[in-house]
């Protein structure tokens, strides 16, 4: 009688441990970018798979029938897989998002409404440009009710719009973004009381990747007569307000030399002292460039580094106004009237530098990445000769701003470390409490309370304390990625993603 092998299963287990304890230490030893952790566990969970199928195919001592069946069933499986299932995106840790294939067409056509002419008079509670009125993600003259529970926010309309991760900026009924519709960038103007849309611009062109998404990714600019747009190819565009007809329109990457950046160009325009200033980011003198607001003709250039992903921002420091840009590989301060670089200051250029810098009294600039960067606080001076100097206050891995912006409050500062909720002291980078998985969304300060909207899609109401995260309120805006920057006009609330955009009043303190 022959005698029958049993089937050999250690080397199966000896598969399963090893993956497990792999996973085990990505998880609690190896470093702290979460984003590195997801990938290689997607490596370690995709390896061990294919020792799992050699195992079976070589080493299992299972009849040949059975094994040329198992072969034949997992083939099947995985072209069927790959031609019913398809990634699109990555969540901000880099996990891919699956859809089924065919699941959701993009939206190619608008549909203009039969609405009113605009109304273009500017309103008190106008956000013209990216991270509201001051550009700095803080909101006042507005105070929130604090308790969602007896009086929730209503929705007052919502409607489909095209791919982008851009936001809105507001002025007087309008509402303004960016988005992509087939093989056009569009700038386009809603109606903020109805969501229809009111008048668009489109030019050729499309930014497509599977990791960062399709469609442009910058906030318009508004000065109450001419929107200013930058698409995620590099195009410039001034526009008439009431109409969207162009004014004109510069093509950064062909005439400045800069390379596009790897997830597309998301320069918010900054609109100062009657100039358009974008990052470039072209060598020699090219990196950061003014325009004349009404003629487009360029004014000045300054700077040598690579365009990042964040936008230049006015302040004062040691007593000068100047633009802060966090470039590529540096932060830089540069003078409003000629462009020229007042100083400059080295960062990490291994990772996308996206949320904005920021600044705080004693002349002290906060500056944050991702990737495991962390966050560093300088200090600006001047010395007898005026020339400026820049100090390192602290440095901290506990603030990894990936692309959310950070706020300060009553001498704490907030922002979202990787994905998760923290609070910082600002004198010594000292970690005060890090609590609530939000993922990579964004956040606004209005008053004294918090508007984050999660990656999830839900909008969180936070009340701002040092000693714990204090979650007041929360409603489900969208029921996906969410990575855009909500827009607060008074109560309304504008909030949207790459498939759709709602408005919401939210109600008021009444005290």
């Amino acid at each position: 009688m022959s005698r029958v092998n049993r089937i050999r299963w250690w080397p199966l287990f000896v598969v399963d441990v090893l993956a497990a304890g792999c996973l085990a230490w990505i998880w609690l030893i190896w470093g702290e970018i979460r984003q590195y952790k997801v990938m290689a566990s997607i490596a370690t969970l995709i390896f061990a798979l294919l020792l799992a199928t050699i195992w079976f195919l070589l080493l299992s001592r299972l009849r040949w029938k059975v094994r040329l069946v198992g072969l034949g069933v997992l083939v099947l499986a995985v072209f069927g897989f790959t031609q019913l299932v398809e990634i699109r995106g990555v969540t901000g840790d880099l996990r891919p998002i699956l859809s089924w294939k065919g699941g959701r067409s993009e939206v190619e056509k608008l549909d203009p409404g039969s609405v009113a002419a605009p109304v273009i008079a500017a309103s008190a509670h106008d956000s013209p440009q990216f991270l509201g009125p001051r550009r700095d993600a803080t909101i006042s003259g507005v105070r929130l009710a604090r308790e969602w529970r007896t009086e929730a926010p209503r929705e007052i309309w919502r409607t489909e719009v095209g791919d982008g991760w851009a936001s809105y900026a507001i002025w007087g009924d309008l509402a303004i973004t960016q988005e992509q519709r087939g093989q056009d960038e569009l700038v386009v103007a809603y109606d903020l009381a109805t969501g229809a849309v009111r008048w668009e611009h489109a030019d050729p062109g499309r930014f497509d990747t599977t990791i960062g998404g399709i469609g442009p990714r910058a906030t318009p600019a508004i000065d109450g007569t001419r929107v200013y747009a930058m698409g995620a190819t590099g195009v410039l565009n001034a526009l008439d307000i009431a109409t969207g007809r162009e004014l004109w329109s510069h093509d950064l990457i062909a005439e400045y030399g800069g390379a596009l950046p790897e997830w597309g160009k998301s320069c918010s325009p900054l609109l100062v002292d009657g100039l358009v200033v974008v990052s470039a980011g072209g060598d020699k003198g090219r990196s950061l460039v003014a325009f004349d607001r009404e003629t487009g003709a360029e004014i000045w250039r300054g700077g040598d580094d690579r365009s990042s992903y964040a936008s230049p921002l006015v302040t004062t420091l040691v007593g000068v106004r100047q633009i802060v840009m966090f470039n590529g590989a540096s932060i830089a301060g540069h003078d409003p009237a000629d462009g020229r670089v007042l100083w400059s200051y080295p960062w990490s250029g291994e990772q996308p530098n996206v949320a904005q810098p920021l600044p705080l009294p004693g002349d002290r600039l906060l500056v944050s990445s991702g990737y495991g960067v962390g966050a560093k606080m300088l200090r600006l001076s001047r010395g007898a000769d005026d020339a400026f100097g820049v100090e390192l206050i602290w440095e901290t891995p506990r603030l990894k701003a990936k692309f959310a912006h950070y706020v300060e409050f009553q001498g704490s500062i907030y922002g979202l470390d990787d994905g998760v909720f923290t609070c910082l002291d600002p004198a010594t980078g000292e970690r005060r409490w890090k609590r609530g998985r939000y993922g990579h969304g964004q956040l606004l300060l209005v008053g004294d309370l918090i508007v984050l909207q999660a990656e999830s899609g839900d909008v969180v109401l936070i009340e701002p304390n040092p000693e714990e995260l204090r979650e007041v309120g929360r409603f489900t805006a969208f029921d996906r990625k969410t990575w855009n920057i909500p827009t607060l006009a008074g109560p309304y609330l504008l909030v949207r993603n790459d498939r759709e955009a709602a408005l919401f009043e939210l109600p008021l303190d009444g005290a």
